[in-house]
């Protein structure tokens, strides 16, 4: 089953992983069973403290969508044995076309690669050399579909010495000797002088051996056959062990984690029709030709609280985006094809999945309910925030009443979990970051929401410091940090880079020092990046 993901954009806030995981309860709800929730980097101690509350386990974490070898439809062929005959490989590889077989260790691990190639050269080189080495006589067994008929034939794991066909002539011009592998008919005469010289194996082709002979004292394995002499000869070459005739040595293979631009580098670079595919377990899986690479799968998105590609998965341009639920302005994701997208303008993404399950006739469960509820409070500072609507707060309200929880209590707990004395400043500061692009400016913008931010302010050094350390790594014109204090309703702003820009954006007079207080300003999105957009734009 092809699963969807379902992800919200990167350093995840709570309203991002929450809503990514309630669209995807209400899509398994519905018989959808292909969605997951997914997250794109480390979620936050606030998101943690409401996960754990609530019971749920964060999502899963995805790092990019870029198609990989498992999004192939790849071949399965069967992997054989290294101890196999070549001729259960050839059968093989005619019954399921193959132009190549996969061949495993015992453990299912590759041991090597067997191709028609390779079959054909040796069947080329048995043609002149008939000396056949080491062969295990259960492999002659089944490929002559053959039975030993004598007891000293019991006590042999193998045979070796040229194979020769005994010719019905008198004994004096029988053309084998003790190291021999010896083809005949019905011809006892010839039979008993083989096992007098004490060849290797007595082959009997569509005959019946003298009961004398098989009573002889004698360690040559005698095997009766159906099949006729030159059929014979021809299979004792196809009862070698595959290990070797195939490829073991400088192997090129992939794992179905390795991605699809580098496996095609690597194709063009080798001359091989087939390449194997090896699991996490280093076990053959499968093979890859050259044109499973013409039609990949893409990888399938659902993106959640955002649409814009510096905020969203990497490698989006290799995925097929399906939908987009968000609450912040259009930005500039492309699609290929028409896609559903609801945006709209709510404090949380959250309240707008709240609405599709009304729509669609289900009630969230208390727990999914409460973990909804406390989305909403966090997005919208407490219901402080400017983006903050009516419906964010009935919606939130709905599902406290579902959860039988209070949102004032939930709200302590959410803004008192973040910014702890044992948080460092570059946790605090990557906790609720973004980066934007905006009429060619480049800037980050960090949010801190609280409860005593005169306390946070007491570390104002060692923010600026690190702020200074992002500018100059990221190459950024501007660094922001917003420390919005959800009792003060304001923000204590912290800024380095284009401090001219800063302070006309927020009218900030005087010496500011790099900080200053911003009554009444609690949302990035509405505040304080339309303040820059009007002044760059």
């Amino acid at each position: 089953m092809e699963i969807i993901y379902i992800t919200g954009h990167r350093n995840p806030d709570t309203d991002s992983i929450v809503s990514a995981m309630a669209y995807a309860a209400l899509k398994n709800a519905l018989g959808q069973r292909e969605y997951r929730a997914a997250r794109l980097g480390q979620v936050s101690d606030e998101t943690q403290a409401v996960l754990d509350r609530f019971g749920f386990e964060a999502p899963e974490v995805i790092n990019n969508v870029r198609t990989q070898v498992r999004d192939l439809d790849y071949d399965t062929p069967p992997s054989l044995s290294a101890a196999a005959t070549i001729g259960r490989a050839w059968q093989t590889m005619q019954q399921e076309h193959l132009s190549i077989l996969p061949v495993a260790n015992e453990d299912g691990t590759l041991y090597g690669v067997l191709s028609a190639g390779d079959v054909a050269s040796y069947d080329m080189r048995s043609v002149w050399d008939s000396w056949a080495e080491k062969v295990p006589v259960y492999n002659l067994l089944s490929v002559l579909e053959g039975r030993i008929l004598n007891a000293g034939g019991e006590l042999r794991d193998e045979v070796s010495g040229e194979v020769t066909i005994a010719l019905p002539a008198g004994r004096e011009n029988l053309m084998f000797s003790g190291g021999s592998i010896v083809v005949c008919g019905d011809q006892p005469d010839m039979i008993r002088r083989a096992l007098e010289l004490k060849v290797s194996c007595v082959i009997v082709c569509q005959a019946e051996v003298p009961q004398d002979l098989l009573e002889m004292e004698t360690e040559t394995c005698i095997i009766s056959t159906p099949y006729d002499a030159y059929r014979t000869v021809h299979l004792i070459c196809h009862a070698v062990p595959i290990e070797r005739v195939c490829q073991g040595q400088e192997l090129v293979s992939f794992h179905l984690d390795d991605y699809i631009d580098d496996v095609q580098n690597t194709v063009l670079e080798s001359r091989f029709r087939a390449y194997p595919i090896l699991d996490e377990q280093e076990k053959v899986v499968g093979t890859l030709s050259r044109y499973h690479l013409l039609r990949p799968r893409r990888k399938k998105v659902v993106l959640m609280d955002h649409n814009e590609m510096a905020q969203s998965v990497p490698g989006l341009d290799q995925a097929d985006i399906l939908e987009i639920i968000d609450h912040h302005r259009l930005a500039d994701i492309q699609t290929k094809n028409p896609i559903y997208v609801r945006n709209e303008p709510v404090g949380s993404t959250t309240t707008i999945v709240a609405g599709m399950y009304q729509e669609k006739g289900l009630m969230p469960s208390a727990k999914m309910a409460g973990l909804m509820a406390a989305a909403i409070v966090s997005d919208t500072v407490m219901f402080k925030s400017p983006t903050c609507t009516q419906r964010d707060i009935d919606v939130a309200n709905r599902m406290a009443r579902i959860a039988n929880v209070s949102l004032d209590e939930l709200g302590k707990a959410i803004f008192s979990a973040t910014c702890g004395d044992d948080k460092t400043v570059d946790t605090m500061l990557k906790t609720d970051y973004k980066e934007f692009h905006i009429a060619g400016h480049d800037l980050a913008v960090s949010q801190i929401t609280c409860m005593d931010s005169e306390r946070l302010l007491e570390r104002k050094g060692d923010f600026l410091k690190a702020m200074r350390e992002i500018r100059k790594k990221k190459g950024f014109d501007t660094v922001v940090l917003m420390i919005t204090d959800v009792l003060l309703d304001g923000t204590q702003l912290l800024f380095v880079g284009d401090e001219d820009t800063i302070c006309q954006a927020f009218n900030i007079k005087g010496d500011a020092e790099n900080c200053a207080f911003l009554p009444k300003i609690m949302s990035r999105k509405k505040q304080v990046i339309p303040m820059l957009s009007a002044l760059w734009g």
